[in-house]
């Protein structure tokens, strides 16, 4: 352990004492990398100030009759699925709004990577009635390795509207525009009231034409980012975060009155179409939004009693977490990483951990302890249990081994990312088609550009790690793992005491 801590558990009372801090990692380093990440996700025309230069413009054409230029490629892929785009997106945002103050002048870039997707989303959202919710074939892309800047797949923008409904997608778009419009609020008041109002227009229509878009679009967000959840959550979400940036009481009684609806799915499916027994208190990432909004919740509502089951349930879902918890419901490694069901297992270890960080302010606030059965736990032990997922990543797990490419001696050199593994532009300015990267892909050579601050998968629950580009599931890297990584590591940058 980072964090030296000794824990005396007495009937009744608890003590905690910090014997020693000990920080065997540089959080801040790590930050500036996590956000650099970012650049190297960027579709569209790269602005002067592109960091990472060995990307170069892609996507140009994107959206035909209406301009879908922009956003961010997900993953090692080159779709823009705006369904985790913008839940990346909503958790940049939250990490600047709980932790920008311990950012330093990486603020600066957090909010540009902010608005890089915030941008597109506004484009995205330009024409009333319909939401744009993806750019590109999966399919077609999936079967090619070739870089953005080549690309010669179907770019086929695909939209929502009010015949063909997609509350999740348009809801967690919502969401992530106000969000990003309280981050922007300090240094861009025009900026901010722009993303607000939309914010609210999008989620209005997200609201009043329910429905998946599992329905009308499932040949193509099916199985890559299919709503496994259902869109409740999602609307939940959205009108928690305007209740957040407006203050309007019309937001708060939506949630109020619709909090029911978290609980209609109590056994979820991940992204392999496994299912599992759950609560829904307990899951939260791109499909699943239900600990964020108790979290978030009680973060808003603090000390109110109309904030009653949100804090019930979100203590339900720190006690699903923790080792000792009689009522745990996720596993750990031998080197005591979390895991969940389902891949890309770094977006779990990442998420969840933001979401205790975060609670354990609202512990701090409220004075308040949590009571896992017998097991009594305070917001030092929700603290040190994020810092412990964190260094595991950084490279304090068996392997000795940095997940996060560019941090560290020893990280991941063979991620499962196109652009990263075939040689840049300016190494090989010949166009390179669909099947030609397939040489690059199968090679046992290390990735000729470093993709500085992804973090990828992650190990399997043995500690192992194959550090093969095929093997997907561990080696590729996703906005969405990133994106609360962000707000982990300027939360400990920032060396404050718990």
């Amino acid at each position: 352990m980072n964090l030296v801590q000794s824990l005396l558990i007495l009937p009744g009372m608890m003590v905690s004492m910090v014997v020693g801090v000990v920080y065997s990692h540089d959080y801040g380093d790590a930050l500036s990398k996590s956000i650099l990440f970012f650049e190297g996700q960027r579709s569209g025309k790269l602005p002067p100030n592109q960091r990472m230069t060995w990307r170069k413009d892609s996507a140009l054409q994107d959206g035909l009759q209406v301009d879908l230029t922009g956003g961010y490629y997900d993953a090692g892929d080159n779709v823009k699925f705006n369904f985790p785009m913008a839940f990346s997106t909503t958790m940049l945002a939250w990490s600047v709004l709980e932790f920008g103050k311990t950012m330093g002048s990486d603020q600066k870039h957090a909010l540009d990577a902010i608005r890089w997707a915030t941008d597109y989303f506004l484009k995205a959202t330009s024409i009333p009635g319909y939401v744009f919710t993806q750019v590109g074939d999966p399919h077609s892309d999936h079967n090619c390795w070739e870089r953005p800047e080549d690309m010669d797949t179907n770019r086929t923008p695909y939209s929502v509207s009010k015949q063909f409904p997609g509350s999740e997608v348009s809801a967690e778009i919502a969401a992530a525009l106000a969000a990003s419009s309280m981050a922007f609020r300090p240094s861009d008041a025009g900026y901010s009231a722009r993303l607000l109002k939309r914010a609210t227009m999008v989620f209005e229509f997200a609201d009043k034409y329910k429905g998946s878009y599992n329905g009308s679009l499932g040949p193509w967000v099916c199985p890559f980012y299919c709503d496994f959840s259902g869109y409740e959550d999602e609307l939940l979400w959205g009108a928690a975060w305007l209740f957040r940036a407006t203050k309007a009481t019309y937001y708060w009684n939506y949630v109020v009155n619709n909090i029911h609806d978290l609980e209609k799915y109590s056994i979820i499916k991940n992204v392999n179409g496994v299912s599992y027994t759950g609560g829904s208190f307990a899951e939260f990432g791109w499909d699943s939004k239900h600990a964020g909004i108790n979290v978030l919740v009680s973060r808003i509502m603090e000390n109110s009693p109309s904030s009653g089951p949100f804090v019930q349930n979100a203590d339900k879902f720190v006690c699903s977490l923790l080792p000792d918890s009689p009522t745990k419901l996720v596993s750990y490694s031998p080197g005591g990483l979390l895991f969940k069901l389902g891949g890309s297992n770094l977006q779990h270890a990442t998420a969840l951990s933001f979401l205790l960080v975060v609670y354990s302010r609202y512990l701090k606030q409220t004075d308040r302890v949590i009571h896992c059965g017998d097991v009594i736990v305070n917001r030092y032990r929700l603290i040190q249990f994020a810092r412990d997922q964190v260094d595991y990543i950084l490279g304090s797990n068996p392997l000795n081994m940095s997940y996060m490419v560019g941090y560290g001696k020893n990280f991941p050199k063979r991620i499962h990312h196109r652009a990263s593994s075939l040689p840049s532009i300016d190494k090989h300015p010949r166009h390179i088609d669909c099947k030609g990267g397939s040489s690059y892909f199968e090679s046992n050579n290390p990735n000729p550009n470093l993709l500085t601050g992804a973090v990828v998968g992650g190990p399997d629950i043995k500690d192992s790690y194959a550090d093969s580009r095929a093997d997907f599931v561990h080696s590729e890297p996703t906005t969405y793992i990133n994106a609360p990584f962000v707000g982990l590591l300027a939360y400990f940058k920032s060396n404050a005491s718990p």
